[in-house]
């Protein structure tokens, strides 16, 4: 109930993605993609999901927020442009949660854990990976700070 802009690069890809698009929903959030159909994994360009709402540009963007009738986030992934191999991502997310599930790591200790995993097992692409997201989001948002200040 804030009328608040998060851009991301969807959600962690180790996440239940499904149950997550269905929450936001469910609270009324806004969801759209940033030159995108698919709903970005973090990682990966597309986590498997559609987006039913595409922009094109900051201005774009810009306009949505400005036309909210109420208050309520909205959301704008954005997929990176320098991704985790999708086969080098499966590997680690499955013997991640093989090793999780050996340790009886559960409920909320399970998203660190495997994050951590990426990290030590993926020889520093997942570090790379994330240091770029922040790079591209933060660009994106300015732009889209800038657009939404002009009017």
């Amino acid at each position: 109930k804030v009328p608040i802009t998060v851009v991301c690069a969807g959600v962690k890809s180790i996440l239940d993605i499904p149950a997550t698009l269905e929450r936001l929903e469910t609270l009324g959030i806004s969801l759209v993609g940033y030159r995108t159909d698919r709903f970005p994994g973090f990682y990966l360009v597309d986590s498997g999901y559609p987006i039913e709402y595409r922009l094109e540009s900051s201005e774009e963007i810009a306009n949505v927020m400005r036309s909210r009738t109420h208050e309520a986030a909205l959301i704008v992934a954005q997929p990176t442009s320098h991704p985790m191999e999708p086969e080098k991502h499966h590997r680690l997310l499955t013997e991640g949660m093989k090793q999780a599930e050996a340790k009886g790591i559960v409920g909320k200790a399970v998203t660190p854990f495997l994050l951590e995993f990426f990290h030590s097992n993926s020889e520093g692409e997942s570090l790379r990976v994330n240091t770029e997201i922040i790079k591209e989001n933060s660009r994106l948002a300015a732009k889209i700070a800038v657009s939404y200040s002009a009017s």
